[in-house]
Order: C-alpha cells, then sequence, then structure tokens
C-alpha cells in the first residue's frame, strides 16, 4: 500500500487489513499514522519507512512476495508546481512498476493506481494529461508479464470513519445519486476484488467510480460485509 496515510490510502490500507486472505501488508512510506502503528502493533501491517520514491533497490526482496499493489500515493495539483507534479504522479509509479517486474514477473499481480476522474492525454488540463500518460506507459510495461495494470478513474473518495465528520456524510449524500461518491474502505475492496477475479479484466482496463461501487458491492456480498 502507497499513500496509506492520506486520506485515500487510509482506506485502502483499512481494506487490506481486513481481509484475512491477504497474508501479509506492507505500507511504504514517510511517516506514521494511527492505522499504521495499529496495523504495526498487531502485526498484520510491515512499516516500510522509505524517503525516494524513485529507488526500490533495497526492497527487491519484498517486492519479489507481493502480488497486489494498492497506489494511493498523490496531492492535489492545486498550487503544485507542474514538474514536482509530474514527478509525483508519473515518475514514481513508473519507477516503482519498473523495479517490481525486476523483482517479480510472475502473475497474478495486479496494480492498483488511483488516478481520479478527468484523467486522460487527451484532456486539456496539464495534471489529467501527466495521469494519463502515467496509465499508459504502466499498462505497457505490464504488458507480456504477469502484472495487469489498472487506473482507478475515481471521483469523490470518502475517507474513512475515523477521519470523516457530519460535513463529509452530508457530501456523500448529495453525490450518491450520480455514482459520484465511494468510501475509501470500497475503493480498497473493490481492488481487492479484481485482484481476486484473475481472468475477468484485462491489462490497461479502466475503472471509472461506478465500476469501483459494483465491484465493491460484489466483495461486501460474498464477504457478509457493509
Amino acid at each position: 500500500v502507497f499513500g496509506a496515510t492520506g486520506s485515500v490510502g487510509d482506506g485502502l490500507l483499512k481494506a487490506a487489513m481486513r481481509e484475512e486472505e491477504v497474508e501479509k501488508v506492507y505500507a511504504v512510506t514517510r511517516r506514521m499514522s494511527p492505522r499504521l502503528e495499529e496495523g504495526q502493533a498487531s502485526g498484520r501491517v510491515e512499516v516500510i519507512m522509505h524517503e525516494d520514491f524513485t529507488d526500490y533497490a533495497q526492497l527487491s526482496d519484498k517486492l519479489a512476495e507481493v502480488n497486489t499493489v494498492m497506489w494511493g500515493l498523490g496531492t492535489t495539483s492545486i498550487g503544485m508546481d507542474p514538474e514536482l507534479y509530474r514527478h509525483i504522479h508519473v515518475d514514481f509509479p513508473i519507477a516503482f512498476v519498473t523495479q517490481w517486474l525486476a523483482a517479480r514477473t510472475d502473475g497474478p499481480m495486479a496494480f492498483h493506481n488511483v488516478t481520479g476522474m478527468g484523467t486522460g492525454e487527451e484532456e486539456d488540463a496539464q495534471w489529467a494529461r501527466d495521469k494519463g500518460y502515467a496509465e499508459r506507459r504502466v499498462a505497457e510495461m505490464a504488458r507480456g508479464t504477469g502484472l495487469r495494470a489498472f487506473a482507478h478513474r475515481s471521483a469523490w473518495i470518502r475517507p474513512t470513519s475515523e477521519n470523516a465528520h457530519v460535513g463529509t456524510y452530508l457530501g456523500e449524500q448529495l453525490l450518491k445519486p450520480g455514482y459520484l461518491v465511494i468510501r475509501g474502505i470500497d475503493l480498497g475492496r473493490a481492488m481487492l476484488e479484481i485482484s481476486a477475479r484473475t481472468g475477468e479484466l484485462p491489462n490497461g482496463a479502466l475503472i471509472d467510480n461506478r465500476d469501483a461501487i459494483e465491484y465493491a458491492a460484489a466483495y461486501r456480498a460474498y464477504k457478509g460485509q457493509f
């Protein structure tokens, strides 16, 4: 799990921690959070403190074990230097996938990147084009390997209950009719469901918000969760 201390990544981490069939959770991070501390104390999560998100040479042994990556690492483009934004959203995931494939190519493997609604190389906004490029490039890298890369073009991702407030829940009710909101934990559940369906979605598939909601619902129905 990448970006576990953010509002999106915290939900992904929560989903991974709760899934009994996930044998080990690695969280690659620069800092701690209450959930990371909880997971580390329980032995459920191995926290890997990491500074350079373009270099994973020291993690090659662990990368050889991993079959699903939840990439929630990112930041807003508002007020952000365009080159730094591109470095985070393009260079970081491409560097990781390059080194992951150097450590492991046997499937099933799945890379889930939260890119967001509006992403695309044909869009007007530079941030959208940057993320669209990253989506395409990672899918190209995965071609012919055991890896499937998925881009989650989610709309509004509701923070976990521990980080939500009254305004969060009010906003959720307004956006629900248009399938424009998904709980962070449900986004993580959708990723787990998609990873488990090894023969269903091809490498490079784009997952919109409604898709993710439906995959999360299938996951909850199977697991008897809410």
